[in-house]
């Protein structure tokens, strides 16, 4: 009698990083041409766990481009965010959206007729009117948790699936962009939407959980109504959150507030499957159209020194409305030091460079020469890492640094040097996370 087959456990994705240096770029927020300053890498395939760490790290995705914003050099800081699904409460215009789009869904007929064929019990009627439950809401309308007859006077239907093209979902990506975004349709088009929204490197998969199966990976969160796609919610899901990556709708539903939708749906999903946290992308709070994420709440925001999180509070955000750059735990730093530095350190934070005076970018310039946050210094970087081996892929083939013919002759400060250009991308993700990273140069 044959014992039965063992399982193959699915293997652990490879994450693969390859270099590409700080540089910067035209500021999508103030558009200033060239004030926002980045450290950037790529990669063709990223293990949910690893970009989980990477993005406790400051970074985030842009396709398979990944970068880590310098904050304090740049005209408009980015911080990474996050949101504690379990201890959220929605605020007042939050649940009025959701319940604005339910009332739609449902019609004025359906909700007559199913609360008099299927009546809540006092209890649960008390309950309803006084207590407001994010779950029980958000599904309400959606057809396959409806009590029929009678039929809702709209069918709605959310699913998650791959984060693949179709033309379906280019369609409303082009809406999107052109009418609610206001791109001009020649910057549009098909390849821009695979290569930023689509075939993420992140592979999907599915891990147990609390005795279920929770899904990892890049996913497009679909909404549909009457079988016609409104809406998509470009997630990837981590082991600890639900990040946002981007979100769009189209312009016949842009009465319903399908941006507050999105984010509520978001937040469930994150509740209901364990993820606990939601990432809502980078803050940044000198401009307006971003400052909508500190609506959620309780928000933190990581310290770009520390790494430690910090509630996003109104003191928190006092201090980012005076200061051009913030650290909680940097400014706990200066505090101990002299009048007289703290002056010159209030002075820096003010932001002493101005947008028609950007910071002078030397590309033979090591990062941790830069005076960018949270970056390896370099003593720490000769200390706490071993560079010599540090696992490399070249041209499909597998070493570690120490067996490059040229690697003892290399300077971690000469970025013209292949220990210059990994003792960079070592030195922006930690530590920790090089040892879990493939350098890959040449496919």
């Amino acid at each position: 009698m044959q014992s039965a087959a063992t399982p193959t456990p699915t293997p652990t994705p490879v994450s693969t990083l390859t270099p590409i240096g700080y540089q910067n770029s035209s500021c999508g927020y103030c558009h200033n041409k060239s004030g926002s300053f980045s450290y950037y890498a790529s990669t063709t395939s990223l293990a949910p766990e690893f970009y989980q760490s990477l993005i406790d790290r400051g970074w985030r995705r842009s396709g398979s481009l990944l970068y880590k914003p310098d904050q304090r050099n740049s005209c408009c800081p980015q911080y990474t965010i996050r949101l504690d699904s379990q201890s959220f409460r929605a605020s007042k215009d939050q649940r009025q959206a959701l319940n604005r789009l339910n009332k739609h869904i449902l019609g004025e007929k359906y909700s007559k007729e199913a609360a008099r064929l299927y009546p809540l019990s006092r209890d649960k009627a008390k309950k309803r009117n006084t207590d407001f439950d994010l779950v029980e809401r958000v599904h309400e309308s959606e057809r396959s948790e409806l009590k029929t007859p009678p039929e809702p006077e709209h069918a709605l239907q959310v699913t998650l699936e791959a984060d693949s093209f179709t033309e379906e979902k280019y369609v409303l990506f082009e809406n999107y962009q052109r009418l609610v975004h206001h791109e001009p349709p020649g910057r549009i088009s098909k390849s821009g939407f695979k290569n930023f929204l689509c075939s993420s490197p992140i592979p999907r998969s599915e891990t147990s959980f609390d005795g279920k199966e929770r899904k990892l990976g890049s996913y497009h969160q679909c909404y549909r109504i009457d079988g016609k796609l409104v809406a998509i919610g470009v997630l990837d899901l981590l082991p600890q959150c639900v990040s946002a990556v981007y979100f769009m709708y189209h312009e016949s539903v842009n009465e319903f507030s399908f941006g507050k939708i999105g984010a509520l749906r978001e937040i469930t999903l994150a509740q209901e499957q364990g993820y606990k946290w939601w990432y809502a992308g980078f803050y940044i709070h000198n401009c307006v159209k971003m400052r909508y994420k500190g609506d959620y709440s309780p928000q933190y925001m990581l310290d770009s020194e520390s790494y430690d999180w910090n509630l996003l509070d109104n003191e928190l955000k006092n201090k980012l409305s005076e200061k051009k750059y913030v650290s909680l735990s940097r400014e706990k730093t200066i505090g101990e030091v002299s009048a007289d530095e703290m002056e010159t350190e209030k002075k820096n934070d003010d932001g002493s460079d101005s947008d028609d005076d950007p910071p002078v970018l030397n590309p033979d310039t090591p990062l941790f020469s830069r005076n960018m946050p949270g970056i390896l210094t370099k003593e720490q970087l000769l200390t706490e890492v071993d560079l010599d081996h540090v696992k490399l892929r070249i041209r499909g083939q597998e070493a570690q640094t120490r067996d490059l013919v040229s690697w003892d002759d290399g300077d971690v400060e000469d970025l013209a040097s292949i220990k210059g250009i990994i003792g960079e991308l070592v030195s922006a993700v930690g530590a920790r996370v090089a040892e879990h990273m493939v350098v890959s140069f040449g496919g």
